[in-house]
């Protein structure tokens, strides 16, 4: 029993959240619409298996180097964190301490932990030297616009309408979330609801790179 027991403490299935379950099965959907049903695999099958690997539980995969020191939750490393940030030594205050830092002091949190022992995971790394940078989003428009087939819109012209129609989605997007705030449902500031407004759009690169 206990060697079955420490099988499964292995495997992270009782560190499994509801969170993660759901992201898990999310991102399983998106996989099978990529794979089997041929739906958007371009945009979702990345989507899926990103979402798959960071959600994986105790893994870290998606984690900086500071995130893991803030999991861990050891005493000692969360007081030499919150003596640098002069704030109480507990998870929740760190992380507001450093949502209210300067990215130089982030920066240097984040060599700290590495300082400790902690390492970021892969996806973190991948975000840091591709998104982070802004590579990715160019590689993404390069590589949409070299498949881009525009014999269909030479032959004729007309479907071109159809793709100025879509982006019509922006506008009642955004125009969508202010009424919400305006009745009180739900608090968007302006420059909040362009930025939901861009998903509205018919074009998965934009979004990806706002």
């Amino acid at each position: 029993m206990e060697s079955l027991n420490a099988l499964l403490q292995g495997m992270g299935l009782m560190h499994l959240g509801a969170g993660q379950a759901i992201m898990l099965l999310v991102s399983l959907l998106l996989l099978w619409l990529a794979i089997a049903k041929k739906f958007e695999p371009l945009l979702l099958l990345p989507i899926g298996f990103g979402g798959l690997l960071s959600n994986i539980p105790e893994a870290g995969m998606a984690l900086t180097a500071l995130e893991s020191l803030l999991a861990h939750h050891d005493a000692g490393q969360l007081a030499v964190i919150a003596a640098k940030l002069n704030c109480a030594p507990d998870v929740h205050a760190i992380k507001e301490a450093l949502a209210l830092a300067l990215p130089s002091v982030q920066g240097q949190m984040e060599n700290l932990a590495v300082d400790m022992g902690y390492t970021p995971g892969v996806l973190a790394l991948f975000y840091k030297v591709a998104i982070g940078s802004g590579v990715a989003p160019l590689v993404i428009f390069m590589g949409v616009g070299a498949m881009t087939d525009f014999g269909p819109l030479l032959a004729n012209p007309r479907t071109l309408l159809l793709g100025a129609a879509a982006q019509f989605g922006i506008f009642a997007t955004v125009l969508g979330a202010l009424t919400l705030n305006y009745f009180g449902l739900i608090a968007f500031t302006l420059p909040q609801a362009a930025a939901i407004g861009i998903i509205g759009g018919a074009d998965g690169p934009t979004a990806i790179y706002l």
